[in-house]
């Protein structure tokens, strides 16, 4: 009969370890991970010094717009889709895609850099909306 008991106890002290070591591997991925996913407008709400990780979903600007003739890269404003007043300076050192242009909507992936004055970019995607329009 002691054994039994002693066998169920050395059970449930498993399962309880096992639910805390998932427990932990769960909570340090998702915060390893996690990138928030905002507008241009709803960044500058939180204020560029708030932010760490991000992705900012907005439209290329036609001012401000500078493509690097001698390297990759290029600096622009985003600027938000609902409100194109509102704008945020974003640099980014590597291959532009071809569909980059003014008025293409673009999701950069990054931080802001140490001053807050613009949007260090470590990637670039754009949506091409000829490829999504029904023929």
């Amino acid at each position: 009969m002691a054994g039994k008991k002693g066998q169920r106890m050395m059970y449930i002290g498993a399962f309880i370890l096992l639910g805390i070591g998932l427990a932990g591997l769960v909570a340090s991925g998702m915060n390893k991970d996690s990138v928030y996913f905002l507008n241009v407008s709803e960044a500058l709400a939180k204020g560029l010094d708030n932010l760490d990780k991000t992705r900012l979903f907005g439209t290329v600007k036609e001012e401000g717009l500078e493509q690097k003739d001698d390297a990759v890269g290029v600096t622009f404003l985003l600027a938000d889709k609902k409100f194109p007043d509102q704008s945020i300076q974003v640099a980014y050192h590597g291959a532009v895609p071809d569909t980059f242009r003014p008025g293409v909507e673009v999701i950069v992936e990054g931080r802001p850099n140490s001053t807050a004055s613009y949007f260090a970019a470590r990637s670039l995607m754009t949506k091409c909306p000829s490829k999504y329009e029904t023929k």
